[in-house]
């Protein structure tokens, strides 16, 4: 039957996702292992839906992280990297979009999760569910007791066939049992346990007998599911079974349980009302009848991947095209085409190619009204900075230094408002 599409129905989808905030931290840390592990903690408890990156990095003990299960979706990358826990449990991760990748090539990155000394680390992934990286590649090196994770077949994941694959010097494949042969009673018993973890019969993996050659981990609930090397030529993306009637709707990410664009298992776009489409209806739409471009009653903002019939937060866009500026309406602000010229806005700092503000680009700062993101000042490369004509920023500002001669903040004495979208965690 005809869909019907209406503000009760895509906000019912909103109200039951809880989306979170990601986070631009790279491998920085932020104070004690309590502060981190409880920021990430605060972040992330409750999430499905993670809006930017989700970072997981320098956490040195066996912490609980169970609250990460209910996240479903991460926009940007997933980082975790230098950690000594034994698993990560995002069992119910299912996408991983890639709009922002970790140095800029890598949706997954999984790097140096272990201690030097002792024989804690990482040992599964635990992403049983992942089965859609929509932009970018996958890296997992230097994960010394990792056995399962780098033996799964990304190609099947990656949707981009060209996205790099870097996969190094993590556990060896068959190493599951992980028992050191110096603790051998005796000889024979260590040339025993040498031999059984170098014979062809153990490297053809620690895999549950019906997963085949590729696994999560040792049980049977742990198999890889494939939705797209299996598929049928026919088939343009994921599919459900191997014959040609068994292709998932061209919208689908991550797989489907039918061919319809409701069967989606998440869209490889936007959600319109439970459906998967390339575009959320558009504010005008074109009437054949009378041959001109006409408001359309049903248009409907972008939040993320869902089409939403009116703005959460009061925004649905970070900032406004460059032919307009911000204006606030009824509670909302909203962008109007600029009466004159527009205020500048201006890509803040945060980024690898952008850390903080420094002698390379404090002139690019010169008459910005709008920062897009935060303002990083730290000890080295603030001298020079005397100026200033910014009106709003949409992310923190933090100051770790100042230079000497500069007695207070009057450089920023037009600012006006800090939005703090990204709050500094």
């Amino acid at each position: 039957g005809e869909r019907k599409d209406g503000p009760a129905s895509d906000w019912s989808i909103l109200l039951a996702v809880e989306v979170c905030p990601g986070t631009q931290n790279g491998l920085s840390s932020t104070g004690s292992q309590e502060n981190q592990y409880n920021l990430i903690k605060d972040r992330y408890g409750g999430c499905e839906i993670v809006m930017g990156n989700l970072e997981i990095t320098q956490i040195e003990s066996n912490w609980d992280f169970s609250f990460l299960k209910t996240i479903r979706e991460v926009t940007g990358y997933v980082l975790i990297a230098m950690n000594h826990f034994q698993e990560i449990p995002l069992g119910q991760l299912r996408v991983i979009r890639g709009n922002s990748l970790y140095e800029g090539r890598f949706a997954l990155s999984v790097l140096f999760n272990y201690p030097k000394e002792g024989s804690n680390g990482l040992r599964q992934l635990g992403l049983q569910n992942l089965t859609e990286i929509l932009e970018g590649g996958v890296r997992i090196i230097n994960n010394k007791y990792l056995s399962y994770g780098p033996w799964i077949y990304w190609q099947d994941i990656v949707r981009d066939n060209s996205a790099p694959i870097d996969i190094h010097y993590n556990g060896e494949r068959g190493s599951s049992l992980n028992y050191p042969t110096s603790h051998a009673p005796n000889a024979l018993f260590r040339l025993f346990l040498l031999f059984c973890l170098n014979s062809s019969l153990f490297l053809l993996g620690p895999c549950h007998k019906s997963c085949g050659d590729y696994c999560w981990g040792p049980n049977k609930e742990q198999c890889q599911i494939l939705t797209k090397m299996v598929c049928a030529p026919q088939c343009n993306g994921r599919c459900f079974g191997r014959s040609p009637r068994d292709c998932c709707h061209i919208e689908c990410a991550a797989g489907c349980k039918g061919p319809l664009d409701e069967d989606c298992f998440a869209c490889r776009h936007f959600n319109d009302s439970g459906a998967c489409v390339p575009q959320c209806p558009q504010t005008l739409i074109y009437n054949k009848q009378t041959f001109q471009m006409e408001t359309n009653p049903n248009a409907k903002y972008q939040y993320g991947s869902i089409c939403v019939s009116q703005c959460p937060s009061n925004s649905c866009v970070s900032v406004c095209p460059p032919d307009k500026m911000e204006v606030p309406r009824e509670g909302q602000r909203q962008c109007e085409i600029c009466s004159g010229i527009c205020p500048k806005v201006c890509e803040g700092t945060g980024p690898e190619h952008r850390q903080t503000v420094d002698s390379s680009n404090i002139d690019s700062f010169i008459n910005c009204t709008k920062i897009k993101g935060s303002l990083h000042f730290l000890v080295t490369g603030i001298l020079g900075l005397y100026c200033a004509v910014m009106f709003s920023f949409l992310g923190i500002l933090n100051i770790q230094s100042w230079p000497k001669e500069l007695n207070d903040l009057s450089v920023f004495s037009s600012l006006t408002t800090i939005q703090g979208r990204p709050l500094h965690k």
